[in-house]
């Protein structure tokens, strides 16, 4: 009989660990459960949209302000320099600013979010600063094509890979509403640059151009915050996302459609103001008209994407403004050329912005983005570096717009293409597929 108790009250003992971990493993559990992630709600998770805003502003917006510069140093600072050799400068931020998502991607998907964006607010401004104090075709290379380009391809790539960490039925629409800071951005700094130089010169104009990239990336840093915290070590590159076709197929499609893309930005305020379509009054504001366009084809195709899929709004976006640059050849009037350049503006927009949502619905784990991401922006930075010198060459080498035009069309056509070639790989003929 006491055996049999003493039986008991060990086997009780034994029990009763084992009862309080389930029991605590429960607890632990709840929790967990409770703050299962959420996505698309909540005041934190439209505080990462407003501080990407404001990665995208002072990126892409400020890459967007290149015309204005170039302007100024055909006229003024370079005056005498090939306009082919300015635009190597143009061309070197945009490269950098896609390339060096090879090394932010990765170093964003390891945790390194906050070192990025730090980085960058210490270095774009630095290289506004350094470009101030600038008087030689060397300097600005360094300063202006490798500083700025560098630091804006840090802000690049965090502005979107954390988007999707918070977001996935609304997911184009934040990344919409956050990319329209390169549009808004491509409005502010070129006219704040203009009228600036006017007034107080072209060194206090580009230093006040830094001192707002301080401040406004300063507000990303404040309120922005990483959802998921890396839990292995990641790779810089993954090479078997080329064994998918579709991920290949869209890396050559972004490559083709950025290597024309650029062409009508770069050049098409020197068509109308050298073929007596505009004053060069006007011909400035072309651009600006441009890129508030392209602030609602940023939003607006984002918001229809996530009811419809992106590739369904991506491709159609990229075949209509490749049927704009073929327009681009026959249009000879004021009236022409800005609603050309308010249609270009709008539906590039949606061109230039939904790729990151396309290479998220692409990615099987969210963790991975960064990396993907890399991967294909190093693909279309190469687009980005040669595209604007080709169309360059071409220009000098036939005296006349229409080899040109031809170029950025059939570059954006073969991509629009390879676009709908891309959805149909991966969800076949079904016309009403959300893909």
């Amino acid at each position: 009989m006491g055996s049999t108790n003493l039986d008991v009250e060990q086997k009780v003992l034994a029990d009763t660990p084992a009862q309080d971990h389930n029991a605590s493993a429960n607890a632990s559990e709840v929790p967990e459960k409770e703050s299962e992630i959420t996505f698309d709600t909540g005041v934190m998770s439209w505080l990462q949209v407003l501080g990407s805003f404001f990665l995208f502003f002072n990126s892409w917006g400020i890459i967007n302000t290149w015309g204005a510069y170039q302007t100024y140093y055909e006229q003024y600072l370079l005056a005498g320099t090939p306009s082919s050799s300015i635009a190597w400068i143009g061309s070197l931020q945009s490269f950098l600013l896609m390339m060096i998502g090879v090394v932010t991607g990765p170093l964003f998907d390891a945790g390194y979010f906050r070192v990025l964006i730090c980085f960058a607010a210490v270095m774009l401004p630095f290289g506004l600063m350094m470009t101030s104090l600038s008087t030689k075709y060397w300097h600005l290379i360094l300063s202006q094509g490798i500083c700025v380009g560098l630091a804006a391809g840090c802000l690049f790539v965090p502005s979107v890979a954390i988007l999707p960490q918070y977001f996935r039925r609304k997911r184009g629409l934040a990344n919409g509403l956050a990319a329209s800071g390169s549009s808004v951005g491509g409005v502010v700094y070129p006219i704040m640059f203009d009228q600036l130089q006017k007034k107080v010169g072209f060194p206090w104009a580009t230093r006040a151009l830094g001192f707002l990239c301080l401040g406004s990336i300063c507000i990303s840093l404040s309120v922005m915050r990483v959802r998921f915290q890396p839990k292995e070590k990641r790779k810089l590159y993954q090479l078997s996302a080329f064994k998918e076709p579709a991920y290949c197929i869209f890396a050559v499609a972004m490559f083709l459609g950025f290597l024309g893309f650029y062409n009508f930005l770069f050049y098409v305020q020197s068509y109308a103001i050298e073929t007596g379509i505009v004053n060069a009054n006007l011909g400035f504001y072309l651009l600006a008209m441009l890129n508030a366009a392209s602030t609602f084809g940023r939003i607006a195709p984002n918001f229809i994407a996530d009811h419809t899929g992106p590739l369904n709004m991506l491709t159609p976006a990229v075949t209509i403004t490749a049927v704009l640059a073929f327009v681009w050849i026959r249009v000879h009037t004021v009236p022409g050329i800005i609603i050309l350049a308010v249609f270009y503006g709008f539906f590039s927009g949606g061109f230039v912005s939904l790729p990151p949502v396309v290479m998220a619905s692409m990615t099987p784990d969210v963790r991975d983005l960064g990396t993907r991401l890399g991967m294909i922006f190093a693909t279309t930075s190469i687009g980005l570096l040669i595209g604007t010198p080709i169309g360059g060459a071409i220009l000098s080498d036939t005296h006349g717009y229409l080899g040109l035009q031809l170029f950025t069309a059939c570059c954006l056509i073969a991509s629009a293409c390879l676009m709908a070639l891309v959805r149909f790989v991966r969800s076949g003929p079904k016309l009403l597929s959300k893909t």
